[in-house]
């Protein structure tokens, strides 16, 4: 989990300055800026005001590009980057939920475990009586 968290926070550290950010997007730097003022993307700023764009930044405006290259305009590029972050975010209650019942019914099974008797059978022979 620790790894996960370190991965998470190294893909969301502010390093690239806005040309660099730009070239690895494959856009202007100026078309950087016009995604920010629509709110497609918040890049982190240094204490003198300077842009800082991350990976997930970087993954972000990839994406951006991808679905402008289709013919979406910048409004239908931020509904649609809106619900796959709600998909994602419902993905994971998905999976929270199912742990929770996975848990729920571990616990209903080792109850019935405790509220279960053991009975010691035995083995009875009958045995067939001649006629005679």
């Amino acid at each position: 989990m620790a790894s996960d968290n370190q991965a998470t926070e190294f893909s969301n550290r502010a390093v690239y300055v806005i040309s660099v950010a730009a070239e690895l997007a494959g856009c202007h730097p100026q078309t950087l800026r016009i995604y920010e003022r629509k709110g497609l993307v918040e890049p982190a700023r240094t204490g003198g005001g300077s842009r800082r764009y991350s990976d997930q930044d970087i993954a972000d405006l990839q994406r951006i590009q991808e679905l402008t290259e289709q013919g979406l305009n910048l409004a239908g590029v931020k509904r649609v980057l809106e619900l796959e972050a709600e998909v994602a975010e419902l993905h994971e209650k998905i999976d929270q939920l199912r742990a929770e019942a996975d848990e729920a019914v571990a616990e209903a099974h080792r109850q019935y475990r405790r509220d279960l008797v053991p009975v010691k059978q035995s083995l009875t022979l009958y045995q067939r009586r001649r006629r005679s």
